[in-house]
């Protein structure tokens, strides 16, 4: 018996993490250093999760759009749009898609921000494996959670909808 969570709720390593309906979690990573998202790629495939990658905030961006990931590791310093900034445009695009940061910038300040803007943690680097596994499974709490509010709120309007609401 190899359950996907324990007693506890937590989810245990070496099982795949997945969402609801047993789907596989599909995680953005964007991190300039290609040698960093190949590590990360690995640990996360291991992991149950599909991967996909951005070597900039922009590409993030557009992915993020494109690709509708479940979760997004995210480095600060990167070219073109950092972190930060691109942190600040996926709350916009995607408030509730979860993300955590990344960084060997980690300064308490850029700590501090990033989590006021929505970041649910933020990861130093070098990181080890098992703050990547808690990483994913937080990830994937979060996100279970903003579906199943998502699919009670549907269901609130369309009962509303069906109810028929004097107009």
């Amino acid at each position: 018996m190899n359950p996907t969570e324990n007693q506890g709720g937590q989810i245990s390593t070496g099982t795949p993490i997945k969402l609801i309906n047993n789907k596989q979690m599909r995680l953005l990573i964007a991190d300039d250093s290609k040698l960093l998202r190949k590590k990360l790629r690995d640990e996360l495939e291991r992991l149950g999760c599909e991967v996909i990658e951005a070597s900039n905030g922009k590409e993030a961006i557009s992915l993020v759009l494109e690709q509708e990931p479940d979760g997004i590791i995210l480095d600060i310093v990167m070219p073109e749009v950092g972190g930060i900034e691109a942190l600040s445009t996926i709350r916009e695009i995607s408030p509730n898609v979860p993300v955590v940061m990344l960084s060997s910038a980690g300064t308490p300040q850029k700590l501090m921000q990033t989590l006021k803007m929505g970041a649910i943690d933020f990861i130093q680097k070098p990181y080890t494996k098992e703050q990547i596994v808690r990483a994913v499974e937080t990830i994937c709490r979060v996100r279970i959670k903003n579906l199943k509010k998502a699919e009670e709120e549907a269901k609130k309007l369309q009962e509303t909808d069906e109810g028929g609401e004097p107009q």
